[in-house]
Order: structure tokens, then C-alpha cells, then sequence
């Protein structure tokens, strides 16, 4: 089993310190690919947590990173109006040569979320129709072909270009972990990439998800089982969760104890932290897709120098 490892920028992490220039995270980007990590991801907020926006920011990574592959951790799809996206993510994933994943989710039901889908003018309660129909017409365009819509969204013989650079489209995988969810990520979706949960608990809900792949008849060996991981890295194992709490805290601005309790996270050495993440790998996740807590040059040659420790 060939396993991934990504990494996540900090684009909303630069945001709260107020450093708004990208060349740092272009950087970075650079920084991993040359250590070795297979991908790279950029997650997506609008006025709840601000950050960099993730299309443009794909685009100037995949002009500076010629290898990696380059994700969104994640999108939310249903702040968008999916004709544009589709455009847009064709155009990047054409710079890209064939390297977008699009992560995506429904949103969490959280005040300032709610307040971010009134300023972007789109209902809340029918983000998930959204999403779903969004998705289904992205494809659509996707195949280059005139497409006749209607739906949320009106189509009549109209088309976008250009198409992505791979002919079966651009792979859109999902998180969440709730069964509504795990069902959505098997009928409808390419892979999954939920951010909670132990590596037995990741094991039974990813069997969920393929029963539900091959209950409509869509092979679940082609989908990709991911995992979204937070990880503070430290020798000092106080000082790591100390780290950790403090930055779940000014990130969500909730408590961290809450926040772990519904979130993948890790506080300690680099050798620790190497065989929690493999732990996700043996039980059967191919993607790991890491955020780490501050300290990223230092994180990231820690987990380059441990590979061999997680994909075994």
C-alpha cells in the first residue's frame, strides 16, 4: 500500500499574525515538495476565519511546485456558484497538469458559519442540496460538452472552457464523519477526508463508506480513504500541548478541550508523532493530510526525516 503524506499551508495561521504576503507560503509549498511530501493543501474561509483565498493561492503553487498534488482542506463549495467553480478549478487544474484534488464540506453549524453564508448571500439550510447539485454540474461542464440544467442553477446548450486536464475531471473528495455524511462520501464522492476520530474508529466508518459505494453500484476500490491530522511537534511533550491548546484556541476561538474531542490532534515528539499518523495508515488511510501547530520548517523536516516510519 502506497501511503501520501500532504501537508497544509498556513494561510489562516499567517492571517491572525497578520502577515498578509503570500511569497512565505509559496515558500513553504517549495520547502515540502523538496522534502519529499506528495501533497500540498490549502484550506477555505470567508469572513468566519479569514485566510488566503484557496483558488487563486492553487494557482500560484502550481506554477511555483511542478510535482505535488494540490488540495483543498477543505472547500466549501456551497458559498459558490458551481458554473464559476467549475471554470475556475478547469483553469487551475490545467497550470496544475492534472494535480487538483478538491476536498470539500458542508460546513459546520456554528454562528459565524452561518453568518459567513448570509454574507455571501446563500441560504444555510440548503447547503447540502447545494453541494450535491453543485458538484453533479461541475462534472457536467467538466466533459466539454453543451449542458442542459434545471435546478438551482439554469442551463440552457452552454458549456465552459477549458476542460481539466484529466478526461475523467478533477477528483472531488468529502469530510465529515456523521452517517448522513459517510453515506454522501459513498454514493456521491471520489474519496474522503474526515478529521475525526480514532484509527479503529477511521477503519469502521471508511468500511461504512465503501458499503455504501457498492450499494449504488460504484466500485469502492477507486475511492481514496484520507485523513486530516493536527499535530503540535515537540521533544518537550508539555510544551507541544500547551502549543496545541493554544493554537485550537485563537484558531477557532473555542475551548480546546472541546475541540479535541472532535478533532484528530497530537502533542509530542516527532518519533511519537510519526506513529500516530502511521497508525491512520495501518488502518487503511492512503492520503494523511497534516496541519501542523506552529513551528513548520521544523515540523516539516522532522516528519520528512520519519517518513519511512509511516508509510512503513
Amino acid at each position: 500500500m502506497t501511503v501520501r503524506i500532504g501537508y497544509l499551508l498556513p494561510t489562516r495561521e499567517r492571517i491572525m499574525e497578520g502577515l498578509h504576503d503570500t511569497r512565505p507560503l509559496l515558500e513553504l509549498a517549495a520547502r515540502a515538495e523538496g522534502q519529499g511530501f506528495d501533497s500540498l493543501w490549502i484550506g477555505d474561509s470567508l469572513t468566519a476565519r479569514p485566510r488566503h483565498d484557496p483558488l487563486t493561492l492553487m494557482a500560484a503553487v502550481a506554477a511555483r511546485v511542478p510535482r505535488v498534488g494540490i488540495g483543498t482542506a477543505v472547500l466549501l463549495p456551497a458559498l459558490r456558484n458551481p458554473v464559476v467553480l467549475a471554470h475556475q478549478f478547469a483553469t487551475v487544474d490545467r497550470i496544475a497538469e492534472g494535480r487538483i484534488i478538491l476536498g470539500v464540506g458542508i460546513a459546520r453549524d456554528v454562528p459565524d458559519i452561518r453568518a459567513e453564508f448570509q454574507a455571501a448571500g446563500v441560504p444555510f439550510e440548503k447547503r447540502v442540496g447545494r453541494l450535491i447539485e453543485g458538484v453533479d454540474l461541475c462534472r457536467a461542464l467538466w466533459t466539454g460538452k453543451p449542458v442542459d440544467w434545471s435546478g438551482r442553477w439554469e442551463l440552457k446548450e452552454q458549456s465552459v472552457g477549458p476542460t481539466p486536464h484529466r478526461p475523467d475531471g478533477i477528483p472531488f473528495w468529502i469530510a465529515g464523519s456523521l452517517p448522513a455524511s459517510l453515506e454522501r462520501a459513498g454514493k456521491h464522492f471520489d474519496g474522503w477526508l474526515p478529521n475525526v476520530g480514532s484509527p479503529e474508529q477511521w477503519r469502521q466508518q471508511w468500511t461504512t463508506v465503501r458499503e455504501h459505494a457498492q450499494a449504488v453500484g460504484r466500485d469502492p476500490s477507486k475511492m481514496v480513504g484520507s485523513m486530516y491530522l493536527t499535530a503540535a511537534i515537540d521533544d518537550d511533550a508539555g510544551r507541544a500541548e500547551a502549543r496545541l491548546m493554544t493554537y485550537l484556541e485563537r484558531y477557532y476561538k473555542a475551548p480546546a478541550v472541546a475541540l479535541m474531542k472532535r478533532q484528530a490532534c497530537f502533542a509530542g515528539s516527532a518519533e511519537a508523532a510519526a506513529d500516530w499518523i502511521a497508525s491512520y495508515a495501518r488502518a487503511g488511510a492512503t492520503h494523511l493530510v497534516v496541519r501542523f501547530a506552529g513551528e513548520h520548517e521544523a515540523s516539516l523536516a522532522a516528519l520528512a526525516r520519519l517518513r519511512p516510519r509511516i508509510a512503513g
